[in-house]
């Protein structure tokens, strides 16, 4: 499914697996560089993405990075599938990597910032869900930003913390200061699995969050 398209970049996403992981790929359109990421499942269905972000592109299409977002099992189940065909490098967060049984190339920071020919993504770490749990920014050149939340946020709230509080408190703040206050209403959040949101659509009930504690 085509999600955004703008002068430079088109993004896709497809749903796989019985818990609804979303997988997402960018397309340079001029270069046809091409970034994935959540290798969640079925990679029959992301060989197929892979296609269709490559029709978008002037340029013959190259994967050059797979990016998971945190190392649980279900968002990693055709990494090695997908490294392996596409020829990628793989990256995730710093602390997510022993947790992940696929060899990673590149260890994410916060605020580290990945060039591509074409376009640019930042990761912003938000710690809590996991202890390296990313999201990855992309400033689209004439709208919104978009974000890649993986399981960090959703509609309607922060990740799974498992009802422990410092992980809750700590996915929270990073969440409030990282993506909320960092960034404007109109940015599109992408999350790990089911349907997106907007900043702006959440931003209202940060408080309510805080409360519940969860």
């Amino acid at each position: 499914m085509l999600l955004h398209e703008d002068p430079a970049v088109t993004i896709r996403g497809i749903s796989v697996s019985e818990m609804d992981n979303n997988v997402y790929l960018l397309t340079a359109k001029k270069s046809g560089a091409q970034v994935l990421i959540d290798a969640a499942d079925d990679f029959p269905a992301i060989e197929q993405l892979l296609r269709d972000g490559a029709a978008d592109a002037a340029g013959p299409a190259k994967v050059e990075l797979v990016i998971t977002t945190h190392s649980h099992w279900d968002h990693v189940r055709a990494l090695a599938d997908t490294v392996a065909a596409t020829g990628a490098k793989s990256a995730a967060g710093a602390e997510d990597i022993p947790a992940i049984e696929v060899p990673t190339d590149v260890s994410l920071e916060h605020q580290d910032v990945g060039r591509f020919d074409g376009f640019s993504l930042e990761a912003i770490k938000l710690r809590g869900h996991t202890p390296g749990s990313v999201a990855l920014l992309y400033r689209a050149p004439d709208g919104p930003a978009h974000v890649f939340t993986g399981d960090s946020l959703f509609p309607g709230g922060v990740g799974n913390t498992e009802k422990d509080p410092e992980r809750f408190a700590s996915l929270f703040n990073d969440v409030r200061d990282r993506l909320f206050g960092y960034l404007p209403d109109d940015t599109v959040i992408h999350p790990g699995h089911g349907k997106g949101t907007t900043l702006g659509a959440e931003r209202p009930h940060l408080d309510e969050w805080k409360s519940r504690g969860w």
